[in-house]
């Protein structure tokens, strides 16, 4: 009997300290990493990572869509999960080709939400998720590798300067009778053009009929 215990607590002892090496190890990374972290544009469906305030690497991203819109705010990871599992109202998918996660997935400190791959990558550039961040496989799979849990994570509903800076001016080409003319995001809310990216998504809207909304 004596052996037994001696036994659990040499195990018990071992994995204590093995926890702890590996807990050390993790601070350690952190430390000699300078901090990183990622900025959604909801409205440019473009996700970018920053250190020490500057750029990365910019993605295109899917984000939800109005009636499950992405959760505007600030964020951590708090979870990192290659080949996740995908849960949902009783049905499960595990890894593979068919999963709607992707390859990978980066959860946040918003319940039920994160950046994820995906299993329709045509989605990517739409407002069509039910509020989590899509990516292209191979890309969600760079991010892993860039990032790691305690990351801040920002999701902007809105255009701010600082995404300003690293997206560029939101232009919108106006066609009608009078010269074409490139006016700012802030421009095209007084005209009743909305926020969203009219050049970026191929299409132009008509002084002649009103302006309408660029898509």
């Amino acid at each position: 009997m004596l052996k037994v215990e001696d036994q659990f607590k040499r195990v018990a002892a071992i994995a204590s300290v093995v926890l702890m090496a590996t807990a050390e190890a993790l601070a350690q990374d952190r430390q000699a990493r300078p901090a990183r972290r990622i900025v959604v544009s909801i409205p440019d469906r473009k996700l970018v990572v920053l250190e020490s305030g500057k750029v990365v690497r910019v993605f295109p991203t899917a984000v939800g869509k109005p009636s499950t819109p992405s959760p505007a705010g600030s964020y951590t990871i708090v979870q990192r999960i290659p080949d996740p599992t995908w849960y949902y109202q009783g049905k499960i998918v595990r890894p593979g080709k068919a999963n709607p996660l992707g390859t990978r997935w980066l959860g946040l400190s918003v319940s039920g939400y994160g950046i994820h791959g995906t299993n329709s990558p045509a989605s990517i550039g739409h407002n069509v998720s039910h509020g989590c961040i899509r990516m292209n496989n191979r890309d969600v799979e760079q991010l892993f590798e860039m990032v790691a849990v305690g990351d801040a994570v920002e999701l902007l509903a809105e255009r701010t300067s600082e995404s300003d800076q690293i997206f560029g001016p939101v232009l919108v080409t106006v066609i009608g009778p009078v010269p074409p003319a490139q006016v700012t995001a802030q421009a095209a809310g007084q005209a009743g053009l909305g926020s969203d990216r009219g050049w970026a998504g191929g299409k132009t809207a008509s002084a002649t009929t009103g302006l309408g909304n660029a898509q």
